[in-house]
């Protein structure tokens, strides 16, 4: 018979497995129904309908993809026209869980005022939305 503390340590070491997926890039697969729901919190700055403008923040119909920095009639921030730069300059869904995760972290300087979602759950739902917001 296994040791009282074997299932606290599998559970720790499943966990700390959990977490290096999650350092790595290995995004959960989100729901885009819970998604719309958690995405109520970016509607007053964005909005996922194609062509619609005039709002704080841009337009995130088709995002996941798209360059950065790159919706049509939208004046970005020096810093999202510098992450737009680097490297491959996409809005990949690695990307983006970073930067819903801590938008000052991944765009120092941005204008947007979103403290970010800490919930993984969370940002792979929203990602999962505005995959299929086109």
């Amino acid at each position: 018979m296994a040791p009282a503390a074997a299932p606290e340590a599998v559970r720790s070491l499943v966990c700390a497995a959990l977490a290096s997926l999650l350092v790595a890039g290995v995004a959960w697969a989100g729901d885009p129904e819970r998604g719309a729901t958690v995405f109520q919190k970016c509607y007053a700055c964005h909005s996922v309908v194609p062509g619609e403008t005039g709002l704080t923040g841009p337009n995130l119909a088709g995002v996941v993809g798209r360059r950065v920095a790159s919706a049509p009639g939208f004046e970005y921030s020096p810093a999202l026209l510098a992450l737009a730069a680097e490297g491959e300059g996409v809005w990949t869904e690695g990307r983006l869980d970073a930067f819903l995760r801590d938008p000052e972290e991944v765009a120092k300087g941005t204008a947007m005022t979103f403290v970010g979602l800490r919930e993984p759950a969370e940002r792979a739902d929203v990602i999962a939305f505005l995959k299929n917001s086109r």
